[in-house]
């Protein structure tokens, strides 16, 4: 089992979320995060001053996926979060050791 870490542009949410639907994602957390990596921030204008943000807005996905998916679910990322220029984001794929559904009480890849 995987777990997909994604940080992406907010525009691009529901376009990365309905193909992850389509290639069988069937759950994920989405949160509103801010950061700022080799771009450093952004230049804003409000009121006719400009201003420097330090911290830019992005979304951040995470998914439990099988080991067979885990792959095609970093493809489909990739390909729909893409615009081309900078601040697209990252993916970070990780080793799941164990999973539990609280309510039932099932395990491993039976969970997802």
């Amino acid at each position: 089992m995987k777990y997909i870490i994604a940080v992406i542009k907010p525009f691009k949410l529901d376009e990365v979320r309905e193909a992850l639907t389509k290639v069988g994602v069937q759950g994920m957390t989405v949160t509103e995060v801010k950061g700022f990596g080799r771009q450093k921030g952004q230049s804003e204008i409000y009121r006719g001053a400009e201003y420097q943000v330090s911290f830019v807005p992005k979304v951040k996905l995470e998914i439990a996926a099988a080991d067979d998916l885990a792959e095609r679910v970093v493809e489909t990322i990739r390909e729909h979060a893409a615009t081309g220029k900078i601040g697209d984001g990252k993916v970070f794929v990780l080793d799941a050791v164990q999973a539990l559904r609280i309510r039932t009480g099932e395990t491993g890849d039976a969970v997802l």
